[in-house]
């Protein structure tokens, strides 16, 4: 299922219980929004965490030339979004929701926050996007990922894999790849 019923194409956008309004900020910014919908994704569904940043909701009724846009804070079942989404933006900061997305077989861009000075998750979003499992971006390289996203090119994660987790985790704790 890949949330495309009745034409539905959700992209689904998550901060986890943190604050990431720059994140929020580029997804609702006009340019993204227009990306999306030129990729024939119909509604944008923005769980904005603790953020202050207040995204413009949007029914996408001007004649069907626009994205739908909605937002809210928390869910206690993150699952259900996940399974209806069709592409999946998520913060790198949820390794959680990372494996999950991979695991439910679901198109994702982990988008690192900069601002964080303890950036070990930006590692791990790397290790896997080289690994072709997922696209990596920045907040303001967001809407040129999904211009180009090549959603053909990802290759499914396979949970058995822990060696590149392990290999990041090593890394963070100061031991060498060997």
């Amino acid at each position: 299922d890949d949330g495309s019923e009745s034409g539905r194409r959700v992209v689904f956008v998550t901060v986890g219980t943190t604050s990431f309004d720059k994140l929020v900020g580029a997804v609702d910014s006009e340019d993204v929004k227009k990306a999306l919908f030129e990729r024939d994704y119909t509604h944008l569904v923005i769980q904005m965490g603790r953020g202050r940043y207040l995204p413009s909701k949007c029914g996408g009724e001007d004649g069907g030339s626009s994205i739908s846009v909605d937002y809210f804070t928390f869910s206690s079942d993150i699952a259900e979004f996940l399974k209806s989404a069709s592409l999946v933006i998520s913060h790198a900061g949820r390794s959680g929701s990372i494996f999950e997305t991979l695991r439910m077989r679901k198109p994702l861009i982990v988008v690192v926050n900069e601002d964080l000075m303890d950036n070990h998750q930006t590692e791990l979003a790397e290790e896997l996007a080289e690994r072709s499992h997922l696209f990596c971006a920045r907040p303001h390289t967001l809407c040129e990922t999904i211009s180009s996203l090549h959603l053909d090119s990802l290759v499914p994660y396979e949970p058995g894999d822990a060696k590149p987790v392990a290999k990041v985790i090593n890394r963070f704790l100061g031991f060498t790849d060997e």
